[in-house]
C-alpha cells in the first residue's frame, strides 16, 4: 500500500483490513480449528483437524503465490504463522 492509500476499515470495528489482518484472520480460524481457542457460540474448544489442514494448505498456497510481492514485515509474519501453525498441528493431531 502506497503513503497515499488509505486502509479499508470493517464498519463493526476500527480495525484496518489489510494483507496482514488477512492473514491474522486465516491464522484465528485456524486456532479455532484446533481447538486452540473456544467456539465462540459454544464457549468449548471444538477441533476440526480437517479444516485447520485446508486453511493451512492455502495459507501455504498464497505464500507460494506472493513470492517477490511482499513486504519484509508480511513476509517474515507469513514464515511466523505457518510455523506456529505447523507445530499447534502436530500437537493437536496427538
Amino acid at each position: 500500500m502506497t503513503n497515499d492509500q488509505k486502509p479499508v476499515t470493517n464498519d463493526r470495528q476500527s480495525i484496518p483490513v489489510n494483507f496482514m489482518t488477512f492473514l491474522l484472520s486465516l491464522a484465528g480460524a485456524i486456532q479455532l480449528s484446533l481447538g486452540l481457542v473456544p467456539n465462540p457460540q459454544t464457549g468449548k474448544p471444538e477441533k476440526n483437524l480437517n479444516l485447520a489442514k485446508e486453511t493451512m494448505d492455502i495459507l501455504e498456497m498464497m505464500k507460494e503465490k506472493t513470492k517477490g510481492n511482499l513486504t519484509k514485515e508480511e513476509s517474515d509474519l507469513f514464515e511466523h504463522l505457518l510455523y506456529e501453525l505447523r507445530m499447534a498441528y502436530l500437537e493437536a493431531s496427538k
